[in-house]
């Protein structure tokens, strides 16, 4: 497996379908998620492949991107993870990219392209958005998460059935079986330290403060796709964040929750398409 040193960790990234990029089509990077890997990203790279070189990596900690040892000075802020993202990009040496992301991995590339938007041609944003600070329901949630990324034995993926047990929060239509055990398996496999860091950077009263400033700060054409029924990132809190910029264009996917690209691909393919004016 292809791996590269930034930060002084490995990251694990690969180009999709190819082993290199082929230097005569655009470059897109896609950002996975909370406890997730790039993994979920493979069926959206194939359909966006014929117009693009798309690289897909693991973010720090997560998948693939193992830590053996605590990281010095990293904190596990989004502004950290993106400058990971442009060490990845120096390494490989890429110049200007399309960026698609989702939930955590799009705060990270907004971050992203406010530090670095001669960098961005054009943002994707899947299942993003504000919030309210409630320090109520954010501590409850703290509460809950640290809990919850405290009981990760490996033998959860053995149970019959636990892939749709585990996804069923995240889903309103059904994904295949393969896909949902895929995110079980990256779940399990994630370091302790980020996805317990990152619960609290990637939710808290901070990010309520500056995430509406980073929205209102893009500067690169941005589209903002939700799923109708997201019961993690709901569709007013994208549709909240778009109204704060002009150049962020919003579109709710129906009947769909956080994973729209694998719950309506067509139709996620379809806005994608447009926002980027390729045939596909």
């Amino acid at each position: 497996m292809p791996y590269i040193q930034v930060g002084g960790t490995p990251h694990y990234y690969q180009w999709h379908g190819q082993t290199a990029p082929t230097k005569d089509k655009p470059v897109m990077v896609f950002v996975h998620g909370w406890g997730g890997s790039a993994r979920y990203w493979e069926t959206t790279a194939s359909r966006l492949s014929k117009d693009f070189d798309c690289l897909l990596y693991d973010l720090r900690g997560f998948g693939r991107s193992r830590l053996s040892d605590t990281p010095v000075g990293f904190d596990w802020e989004m502004e950290s993870y993106a400058a990971d993202l442009a060490a990845l990009l120096d390494a490989l040496q890429l110049g200007r990219v399309y960026l698609n992301s989702h939930s955590m991995g799009a705060s990270v590339a907004v971050v992203f392209a406010n530090r670095y938007p001669e960098r961005v041609a054009k943002l994707i944003l899947t299942c993003s958005g504000i919030f309210e600070y409630d320090e109520k329901t954010f501590s409850a949630f703290h509460k809950w998460g640290s809990l919850v990324v405290q009981f990760r034995p490996q033998w959860l993926s053995r149970i019959p059935l636990m892939e749709r047990f585990f996804m069923a929060r995240f889903l309103h239509r059904p994904i295949p079986e393969a896909a949902q055990r895929a995110f079980l398996e990256d779940y399990l496999m994630a370091d302790d330290r980020a996805v317990r860091h990152t619960i609290f950077t990637s939710f808290s009263q901070k990010a309520t403060e500056v995430m509406p400033r980073e929205f209102a700060q893009l500067q690169v054409p941005t589209l903002l796709v939700s799923g109708e029924h997201d019961q993690i990132i709901p569709a007013a809190g994208g549709r909240q964040a778009a109204q704060l910029n002009h150049m962020v264009e919003f579109v709710e996917i129906p009947a769909t929750s956080h994973f729209p690209m694998l719950e309506d691909p067509d139709s996620y393919l379809q806005e994608v398409l447009q926002f980027l004016g390729v045939g596909g």
